[in-house]
């Protein structure tokens, strides 16, 4: 099984029914701020769930490199951390999750980065 290709598809699948419930069951019970939190919190997700589909179709390609891997791993950590942090931000109210919610942004910006030198040398 590849890796990241199934957790591309299941984070695919859950950023849509995700932001399904948002739409249609947070709609009201939210404020609009919180509910614009959770929007931006389903988009990330379904960025990088592109992402990491995309890792696991250049891993199928090139399955030793270290650095397409090591960016798969973090684009999911950065979904865990970023829109995992958010979605709970929204739900809760709690503020301190905020602290979390860059973490995961630092990982999306490292993943790209390990995704742009692994390019760089293998194509």
């Amino acid at each position: 099984m590849n890796l990241f290709l199934f957790l591309g598809a299941l984070n695919g699948f859950l950023s849509v029914a995700l932001g399904a419930f948002g739409a249609h069951i947070l709609e009201g019970k939210l404020s609009d701020h919180y509910l614009s939190t959770w929007q931006t919190s389903v988009q990330y997700q379904m960025f990088h769930a592109l992402a990491l589909l995309a890792v696991g179709l250049l891993m199928s390609k090139f399955p030793a490199s270290s650095l397409i891997s090591w960016s798969g791993w973090l684009f999911f950590a950065g979904i865990v951390l970023f829109s995992g942090s958010l979605y709970i931000l929204s739900l809760t109210g709690v503020k301190v999750l905020g602290a979390i919610t860059p973490i995961g942004g630092v990982s999306f910006l490292i993943a790209w980065i390990l995704l742009m030198v692994a390019a760089s040398k293998l194509f």
